[in-house]
């Protein structure tokens, strides 16, 4: 899983604000697109989550699985796969925030393997349309608030 699919975009709100939505699981039905459901299983001490078990639906890709988080204040999240799914067999990304004069700004990276063959060009174009999908989603859910 060396490669990996990066993105970014600038969002019009400070950082603590853009991941308030990010830790916000329960929501991300309503705006992430494929994610049919997110459940908190475990949070952290400090009561960001832990370990969250999401259903997604993206057509040819149906699957559940859960993802374990590592919070660095309000500048980084990072997760990766703590149980596959029947589909995928790998998933790890983060979220990097960087405050600029113009909001902040938002990198998205992800890394994605799945349990059947796949041609690396057609992975990193999933991976693409995933990132694209999610970045526009938080944009759109952060600057309505």
């Amino acid at each position: 899983m060396a490669d990996r699919t990066t993105s970014r975009t600038t969002i019009d709100a400070e950082p603590a604000a853009v991941m308030a939505v990010i830790a916000d699981f329960p929501a991300y039905p309503e705006w992430a697109g494929q994610v049919k459901s997110a459940e908190i299983l475990t949070t952290h001490r400090d009561g960001r989550p832990d370990e969250v078990r999401f259903t997604l639906d993206a057509g040819v890709l149906s699957d559940d699985y859960t993802l374990g988080y590592e919070w660095h204040g309000d500048e980084l999240v990072t997760w990766r796969i703590v149980t596959p799914g029947r589909m995928l067999s790998a998933l790890d990304g983060s979220y990097q925030l960087a405050a600029t004069d113009r909001g902040t700004e938002v990198t998205y990276e992800l890394s994605a393997d799945v349990k059947m063959p796949m041609l690396g060009m057609i992975k990193r174009k999933a991976e693409k349309v995933i990132v694209d999908t999610a970045l526009k989603g938080l944009k759109k859910r952060v600057e309505s608030r």
